[in-house]
């Protein structure tokens, strides 16, 4: 009679092996939530809702406006709270992860509920179109949250967002240049919209409250 195949026994790592997705290694460069799948799978479940809720407020109000719709106090809570959920990502366990996404949710929450109650005006999508000589309609958006909303109505339409645009003219000179033909007519001051506070700080490891680590 044959023998039953031996089980295969299963020795968990040493005590204080450090694994990624399961697997030992030494490599320090990923955060502690990222050690098993099972780890990450839990991480990304809540940190999908928190992308989903930034999405949400986004397609309602306009990306990166909603922040500056609200006074000063607010928004400084707003962005420390970013900085702790991009800290936890970056740099904790499973349990920093669920707790500042949640706290990321209530956030962005309080920034929507704050700007309803200011009276704060929704962007309204806006939609430049015009006809090439082949029939095509060429249409023109602010951004990528205003491109579904471009009707076609069973014209063919070819649709750019004004990144696209800028991208185009950088691309090809010569249409820049076009702006030769119109004598009188210039660009005087070139502004953008506020800075982002967080793009100024280069790692998000230190407590929120260390020196910023330049």
């Amino acid at each position: 009679m044959p023998k039953p195949p031996k089980k295969h026994d299963f020795k968990p790592w040493p005590k204080g092996t450090r694994t990624h997705f399961g697997v030992p290694t030494t490599d320090r460069d990923f955060p502690d939530w990222h050690a098993t799948p099972g780890t990450y799978i839990a991480g990304r479940e809540h940190l999908d809702d928190l992308d989903m809720i930034a999405v949400k407020m986004e397609e309602k109000w306009g990306r990166d406006r909603l922040r500056l719709l609200v006074d000063r106090e607010l928004r400084e809570k707003f962005d420390r709270q970013r900085y702790k959920v991009n800290n936890a990502i970056w740099h904790g366990n499973l349990q920093d992860v669920k707790i500042e996404a949640e706290r990321m949710m209530t956030a962005w929450r309080a920034l929507d509920r704050a700007a309803e109650a200011a009276g704060a005006h929704l962007l309204a999508a806006e939609v430049w179109e015009a006809v090439t000589p082949d029939g095509t309609v060429v249409a023109v958006v602010r951004n990528d949250l205003d491109m579904r909303k471009v009707v076609a109505e069973g014209r063919h339409v070819e649709v750019y967002t004004m990144a696209e645009v800028a991208r185009m003219l950088a691309a090809y000179p010569a249409l820049a240049n076009v702006k030769a033909s119109f004598p009188g007519c210039q660009v005087e001051r070139v502004s953008g919209p506020p800075r982002d506070p967080l793009d100024a700080i280069p790692d998000s490891k230190a407590p929120i409250d260390d020196p910023i680590p330049y």
